[in-house]
């Protein structure tokens, strides 16, 4: 039960209660607007409470854009007396106030005065500005879901202005955190002590696992005419993928979860396994060698050349090299149901230091005589974690123009994604090129492993390129397979220091746009697509990405108690097409001529939230922009090697024996499947960020010439950086080179 004070403040027993509320003798059964006498209190509908401003007048306030603010310009805000109109079905309004948004603008801040609503799902302020103004008002939401922290800024909390503020009162109210880079500030009077009753009651609806109440993915009722729920089924994939190859198969080992509790329900394993005297006793013996039970499954099979995809977690080596029969038998399975195959490819994405040190944990690396090992180099969830706090920091609330480039470096976000990419391109290689199946674990398996994994799919297999397919990609490799979405992404917990908190997940889209924005015309889906998935990932309006795994959900009845975020996208599938898709595009070039894929930052994600966005297009801040001009110069000498020589005729190519000095010919342009990734990727050189103008710039290379002679390249080339070949040999470049 809420009691509504004279002082206008709540009062909270230790069971909080929002669906009942008492004020001067008015129940919840009351639908009207009610005004006190006193002008103190405002009764909106059920369970609502607004509060007024006192008649004392307050502190001036900054002159913003809006004009010069005072408090008594908020007593001045008339009760709000319309309906509202923008609740969700199952949605409930639970506090209003009158409040003064802290708009960081540009070089100053603003102040804007308006109402803030509070839902069981989202914080909304209006703004409210007179009538004479043309000016369109603010208007914004928090989704609950999306907060991390709740402090109260004044009276000896959080120290309120910014050393360089230019504000000229007092900060009092409530300063917010989000997960998607957001921070927000209110202020309310202090002599009207509301404070308390905004700050409990939005910690009550932000974090409803700490407070033991229900997510609003339970009380959500919006209809749907399509079942997101119906859209994964493993062994309607399953069947999909292998079409008429059986060389693996589904085993029921673990549908009750008691085999591996973060495993599916259903698992697929080599036929092999089924020879064996007991396939079940063989599969345990195998998972007492694998960390957390989950042995090497079945992600992905080439129905054509049996090559598979498959994932697991760490072996059990530990310090003293410990060996399981077991295990080495079974991944000897895995290469004699491919018949393509003369070994496994264990892509570890672990850096190698990393792998070793868990040995005294445990927990190790394979060392097979039928395997192949490569680290990949991937950072751990804390170094993620880290990462995108920096580039957060970056981003919001203003981006600092002169110091952006170096900022984004030191964050080390694009590196980290680069990691990734190449990760994910070197299965895909193995898979498509060699006809070889490739085993990736990280430690446990659900984090990193899902990251390659995913994005190897997505290269090999046009249908994950799809709406459905994408939406089959999630549900299979991260849902079903564990991937821990309630400890990264901290759904419903007051605890915004987590060390488990980490954005592995939006690492992962951000990967798959990368992939979009060099191969658009391959991909069904839009980036609207992929940022209605991640702003749904903090929501916890539907039941897809809330808890760690398969068996949490199926405890918890998510499916028959929640809806699926595939219904929400599928009912509005239009929004989401990609005008420019071509069904019959495919990434086989890109893997064939063994190219990268260079990350740039997603300004149109990261930046949507900021008051300035950088002068520069997105292009600009790539990987190269980072790794200096000597790695750059590295990269462009292995792009020069893939150039194809044009035949420029006989008659120059005898010239160019007898004028070295002036060589013309022969003449390099780039080559299709590489040029339009290459020449944006230099768009933005060095020299263009104040260091000296007599530099090399790839850019004026790249992008003035059309094509490119031996002379256009040694001018601006370092000689240790490319050794071009002699005038002697000149002419052996006559003919064409292929690649």
């Amino acid at each position: 039960m809420i009691t509504m004070q004279h002082k206008n403040r709540f009062s909270y027993n230790q069971a909080v209660n929002y669906s009942s509320i008492e004020i001067s003798g008015l129940t919840e059964n009351s639908k009207d607007i009610v005004d006190n006498h006193n002008g103190q209190y405002i009764v909106i509908g059920k369970d609502v409470h607004k509060s007024s401003l006192s008649e004392k007048r307050g502190s001036e306030l900054h002159e913003s854009s809006r004009g010069p603010y005072t408090f008594r310009d908020l007593e001045s805000l008339p009760p709000r007396r319309h309906a509202i109109t923008w609740l969700l079905p199952g949605e409930e309004l639970h506090l209003e106030l009158n409040v003064i948004y802290h708009k960081q603008q540009d070089k100053r801040e603003e102040l804007c005065m308006g109402y803030l609503y509070v839902t069981d799902y989202r914080l909304r302020f209006e703004e409210r500005i007179p009538e004479w103004m043309s000016s369109e008002p603010l208007i914004f939401d928090v989704v609950l879901g999306c907060i991390s922290k709740i402090e109260k800024i004044g009276y000896y909390n959080v120290r309120g202005g910014s050393k360089n503020s230019n504000l000229k009162i007092q900060p009092y109210g409530i300063s917010i955190n989000c997960k998607d880079v957001r921070k927000v500030r209110f202020f309310l009077k202090r002599e009207l002590r509301n404070r308390r009753a905004l700050f409990d009651c939005l910690k009550f609806y932000s974090f409803p696992n700490t407070n033991r109440q229900p997510f609003f993915a339970k009380k959500y009722k919006e209809k749907f005419q399509f079942d997101g729920w119906l859209l994964f089924d493993a062994n309607s994939e399953f069947i999909r993928q292998k079409k008429s190859n059986d060389s693996w198969r589904p085993t029921l080992i673990n549908k009750d979860y008691d085999f591996a509790g973060t495993y599916p329900s259903l698992l697929f394993v080599p036929s092999e396994v089924f020879k064996t005297k007991s396939p079940d006793d063989f599969l345990r013996s195998v998972s007492k060698f694998r960390s957390k039970k989950r042995i090497p499954v079945l992600s992905w099979i080439d129905f054509r050349t049996s090559a598979a995809l498959v994932r697991s977690s760490q072996p059990l080596v530990g310090a003293l090299s410990r060996k399981s029969a077991s295990d080495e038998d079974y991944l000897d399975m895995i290469v004699s149901v491919n018949p393509n195959s003369k070994y496994l490819l264990i892509l570890d994405a672990r850096p190698s230091i990393n792998a070793k040190a868990n040995r005294a944990n445990g927990g190790g690396y394979e060392n097979y005589s039928n395997c192949q090992l490569k680290f990949m180099d991937i950072q751990n969830i804390h170094v993620v974690r880290e990462s995108l706090k920096k580039l957060k920091d970056a981003c919001f609330p203003r981006i600092r123009q002169k110091r952006f480039q170096q900022t984004l470096e030191e964050t080390k976000w694009l590196a980290h994604l680069q990691t990734i990419l190449d990760a994910a391109a070197l299965a895909a290689r193995e898979i498509y090129l060699h006809k070889n199946s490739v085993l990736v674990h990280c430690s446990d398996g659900w984090d990193r492993t899902a990251q390659i994994t995913s994005l190897t799919m997505l290269q090999l297999d046009p249908y994950y390129r799809t709406i459905e397919g994408f939406s089959v990609l999630i549900e299979k490799e991260w849902c079903s397979f564990g991937h821990k979405f309630a400890h990264r992404i901290g759904h419903g917990q007051d605890k915004p220091e987590d060390k488990e908190r980490s954005p592995i997940f939006v690492q992962f889209i951000d990967c798959v746009w990368q992939l979009y924005n060099q191969f658009t015309s391959a991909f069904e889906f839009n980036v609207r697509f992929l940022k209605t998935i991640l702003d749904e990932l903090y929501s916890c309006r539907f039941g897809t990405f809330l808890y760690n795994c398969e068996r949490e959900r199926s405890e918890l009845q998510v499916k028959e108690n929640t809806t699926s975020v595939w219904s929400f996208i599928l009912e509005n599938r239009e929004s989401y097409v990609n005008d420019k898709y071509d069904s019959e595009a495919t990434l086989g070039d890109f893997i064939r001529q063994k190219a990268k894929v260079y990350p740039r930052f997603w300004t149109d994600y990261y930046c949507r939230y900021s008051q300035l966005v950088p002068k520069e297009d997105e292009d600009r801040y790539s990987l190269f922009d980072h790794d200096g001009s000597a790695d750059v110069m590295t990269i462009l000498n292995g792009e020069i090697t893939r150039f194809k020589v044009i035949d420029s005729g006989s008659s120059e190519s005898e010239g160019l024996n007898e004028q070295n000095e002036s060589i013309e010919i022969p003449k390099f342009r780039l080559s299709p499947a590489i040029s339009p990734t290459f020449s944006q990727q230099f768009s933005y050189m060095p020299h263009e960020r104040g260091v000296q103008s007599n530099r090399w710039s790839p850019a004026r290379i790249l992008q003035q010439h059309g094509t490119y002679s031996f002379v256009d390249v040694k001018e601006r080339l370092p000689n240790k950086y490319y050794n071009l070949p002699s005038s002697s040999t000149m002419s052996d470049c006559k003919n064409e080179t292929k690649f």
